[in-house]
This record gives C-alpha cells, structure tokens and sequence, in this order.
C-alpha cells in the first residue's frame, strides 16, 4: 500500500519519500540572490523527497516581490549553488520553481521604472492584488500593482527565450530541474485564462490552442534546453488568485493542458489546489480526470495534512504530496508525520522578510525534546 514514506523515482532521481517542500516565497534575498542564510534554510528541509523553491524570477521584467533571489545573472547562479549543493549534500532532490508574475508587479521592480508586461493591459485590482515592492517614499510594502503593457506578438519570443536562458542558469547553478510557474495568476496564467486574456493575435483567447500556446512554447523550449526529464510545471486549474476569473471552459482548458504536457513526457505537473485561499474548490471528479489525461507524475498541493495526502496516495490520484507553510516551522516535517509527532505553528508576521527569525530558527522536533 503506497504510503507518504515510500521511495520514488521521478525521471530517474530516486525521491527518499513522496513528500515535497511546496515552494513559498520567504523575501529574505535582499541583494537579490540566495545567500548562505538561503542555503541554510533549505538544508534544514532536505529530509523531504523533493524540494521546489521559493519563485525566482527569469528577468528583472519578470520580477512582483521584492527581496527575492532572481536567477539572470552570474551572481544569482553563483548563490543559487550554494543551495544546490547544501541539499545535494543531505541527499536531497531541488528544482527551481522560475517565475515571472505578469501584470502582478510595480513599476518600481521594473527596468527604468517601465510598465510591467501582461497578456493584456488591464491591472489586477480586487483587495488581494498587491506587489511586494516600494511605495512613493522608496520603503518595502505591498503596494496596488501598476498598469501593464500588453506584450505585442513579436516580443513574446524573448520573453519565451527568457524561461529557456532560466531553465539552462538552473541547471548551471546545480538544480536537478525546474518549474515552471504556470499558476496563481501569474504569467502563463495571465495567457490561459480567457477572462483576463483579452488578445486577438495567435496568443489570444478565442481559440483554446491559441491561449495554451504560450504555456506550451515555454515547456517546449525550456525542453530544447535542458531535456524533457527536467521541465515541470505548476498549473491551479480553478484558481482565482489575482482577479483569476473562472470561466465554462476551465476544465476542457486544463484537460487539454494535460494531454498536450503528457506528449512531451516532462517530469511532473505540480497541482495548485486554491481552495485552501478560498478560490472555489476544485470539481469531486476533476482530479480524477485530470490522472486519465495526464499519465505523468502528478504533484497535488493545497491544504493537505497527512492523512488526505496518504489517502490520495492509496487511490492512485497523486503520486506525489506537496505541504507548503507546515514546512516553514517544521524542518523536520517527514520526521513529525512518520512519528506522528505535533507540527509547530510558523510565525506568520515574519513569513516575508526580515532575519533568521522565523526563518532558520525553528527547532526541530528532537531537539525541542531534548531541551524539556
């Protein structure tokens, strides 16, 4: 009976177990590249199977939030293998979550204060739709997003080129692999999603083969790059996070999404359930669905304890389970569920930015009790 603690092999990398550090930005970068206090934090966390990390971003255009470790450049690479290497060294697996937010940025992360770029030029503006940059006195907080500018047809090459040129800095910096965020509102999303996708070029949103398009030519040329075994993708199908909207097409959207990615036998879909921030909960047969279209390794995350996960497990509906906030506060995490051991709360005022507080030095569960 397939359990949490079973050994897997993903694209041949044996995982110790099938649980996976979800990737959550932590804002602790503030040069801008992942430092030794980086390495450090994922150090602690490598008895999971698999790590992604925090979103890094593919270009300075690409960045939402800042304080996080972009990888576009040689110092990034060089602070990125410091956490590669941390890793590899317990025996662990990472891939590199690469990121670019869309419209979900400020002019103030941008390159000489430019207008972010987007599938559209309508902004994100409901009370969730804010970017981690710097207000009109240049102090850190989350601000309303700028307005974008909608990318014009023949300048979306370079911003594909852009996730291939990550794809390969991963790979250079030591990564086993990346990730593609293609979920949450970002955006791949901004693309996907007919609601906010208001082109009528072959990247727009009246033909379902023309909004996949740009999910596809990212895969497909992160592929050419670095070899199919070592691309993933993280989709939120039902998802509403940065004015999202849901639309009739969203299931026929995603299931075309999963056969098209099991052509191209990539390493894993990574599955954003967004019920757990009160997006609408995904259908009781879509995952289901979801496993027939796609015969990969399929990732599931969002509000999962043990229990559901083991259980998903057992059906044969996930292969995979991805926990992201308990593992801030629980390094240890494999360890507390193998023994049923109480999980620790995370402090969540320091859950961006700041020091090693609330960062590194959360104890684990031994250690706790070796202190009593």
């Amino acid at each position: 009976m397939t359990s949490l603690f079973d050994a897997y092999n993903l694209s041949g990398r044996l995982l110790r177990n099938r649980v996976v550090m979800a990737p959550m930005t932590r804002a602790r970068a503030a040069e801008g590249w992942a430092d030794d206090e980086t390495a450090r934090y994922y150090r602690q966390r490598a008895n999971a199977g698999l790590i992604v990390t925090e979103g890094t971003p593919i270009s300075q255009q690409g960045q939402g939030f800042a304080f996080v470790p972009g990888i576009w450049s040689a110092d990034q690479i060089k602070g990125w293998r410091k956490v590669t290497d941390a890793v590899h060294e317990q025996g662990g697996t990472i891939f590199a979550q690469i990121w670019h937010v869309g419209r979900m940025s400020h002019v103030s992360l941008q390159p000489g204060g430019g207008a972010p770029v987007s599938s559209t030029t309508t902004p994100a503006r409901d009370e969730m739709s804010k970017a981690f940059a710097f207000d009109l006195d240049g102090r850190p907080s989350f601000v309303e997003t700028s307005v974008p500018r909608a990318l014009a047809t023949d300048e979306i090459a370079r911003v594909i080129a852009d996730f291939a040129d990550a794809a390969s800095r991963a790979v250079e910096a030591g990564f086993d692999g990346v990730e593609l965020h293609g979920a949450n509102g970002y955006l791949i999303e901004q693309f996907l999603n007919p609601t906010v996708n208001d082109r009528t070029d072959k990247y727009g949103a009246l033909k379902l083969e023309d909004r996949v398009r740009f999910l596809l030519e990212a895969v497909d040329a992160a592929i050419a790059r670095i070899g199919n075994s070592k691309v993933a993708i993280r989709l939120s199908p039902f998802g509403q996070l940065f004015q999202m909207g849901l639309y009739p097409e969203i299931e026929e959207t995603y299931l075309h999404v999963a056969s098209e990615l099991g052509k191209r036998s990539i390493a894993y879909i990574h599955i954003m359930d967004q019920a757990s921030r009160g997006a609408s909960p995904m259908p009781p047969d879509f995952l289901a669905k979801f496993r027939h279209a796609y015969s990969g390794t399929l990732i599931l995350a969002g509000g999962l304890d043990a229990a559901r996960a083991d259980q998903l497990l057992r059906d044969g509906l996930i292969d995979l389970a991805a926990f992201g906030q308990p593992f801030i506060a629980n390094p240890d995490l494999v360890e507390r569920f193998r023994h049923g051991w109480p999980l620790a709360e995370a402090d969540s005022s320091a859950f961006y930015g700041g020091s090693s507080h609330g960062y590194t030095d959360y104890p684990t569960y031994s250690a706790v009790t070796a202190a009593a």
